[in-house]
């Protein structure tokens, strides 16, 4: 099963961490990660990270850090899970106290809970992902005084996260791949195509609002194909699937077209937010 809201956006914030961390010299492997949110979409984004080669990251939900002495994280439960696979460090308390000296924020929880003074505290050229929407989990602005990327969930702020870039693109090379399954190496394939539209060379701009696209426009796109390649790889699709499921050479150039136009939406992944001047007016 494809889930837009949980593999969707696994796939784009994996993509858009990529970039970032290229931007600040860091690799997924050193870097410290801070997650607020232990739902659907934290849990799937939290996964792939791991899978990725991320190994110090530190989950809070409400009540604080998800660690395995919480009284009411229940054996066998979701959150029992996240406490065993995560927090190599064994950290315990609050989010702000956990956020002090990470080099990464992800937030896929609720608005406002995080200020600048928060993000101070984070390790320098530090990557602020605040996901949650309508209103991030911290003020772009803010944190952007501090934070050396900065993205936010939201189409009126520079770096927009949004699993637009993902779905229907990677669903669609699935589909014409005929795939059966869908696990963490087409997950990862997609991701690293997506980043991978963005080129070392390309000028640090500041995107104010980027061109949105029809979703049908994004059938066949770079992170479709790369899925699908991985699923006919790995056999969970066929090598030559039917031919009334692939799309038409029109749409091929339209797609790629629409990929490189989608990635930019999170161009910054590339970009440096400092200073503050990503906001559209």
């Amino acid at each position: 099963m494809f889930h837009d809201d949980q593999h969707g956006t696994a796939i784009v914030a994996l993509a858009a961490l990529t970039n970032a961390l290229r931007v600040v010299g860091k690799q997924a492997a050193d870097v410290r990660i801070v997650m607020s949110g232990a739902g659907a979409a934290g849990t799937a984004i939290l996964d792939l990270f791991l899978y990725a080669g991320a190994r110090d990251v530190v989950v809070c939900d409400v009540h604080g850090v998800v660690e395995p002495s919480r009284p009411d994280i229940e054996p066998g439960s979701a959150l029992a899970r996240v406490a065993a696979i995560t927090n190599p460090r064994g950290v315990t308390g609050t989010l702000r106290g956990a956020l002090a000296g990470a080099d990464v924020f992800l937030g896929v929880s609720a608005p406002g809970i995080l200020d600048g003074a928060d993000i101070a505290t984070m390790a320098d050229d530090s990557i602020v992902f605040a996901m949650a929407n309508p209103d991030p989990e911290v003020d772009p602005v803010a944190a952007a005084e501090h934070a050396a990327v900065v993205a936010t969930g939201r189409s009126d702020f520079a770096n927009q996260i949004n699993n637009v870039l993902a779905f229907p693109g990677v669903f669609r090379g699935l589909l014409d791949a005929q795939s059966t399954t869908v696990d963490a190496e087409v997950l990862l394939a997609a991701a690293r195509a997506l980043a991978a539209t963005v080129k070392d060379d390309e000028p640090e701009r500041d995107l104010h609002r980027a061109e949105r696209l029809p979703p049908r426009r994004h059938e066949g796109g770079g992170g479709g194909r790369a899925a699908g390649r991985r699923a006919v790889r790995s056999g969970q699709a066929p090598a030559r699937p039917a031919r009334r499921h692939r799309a038409g050479r029109g749409r091929r150039g339209a797609g790629r077209r629409a990929h490189r136009a989608g990635a930019r939406l999170l161009i910054r992944g590339l970009l440096r937010t400092r200073p503050a001047r990503h906001v559209r007016a």
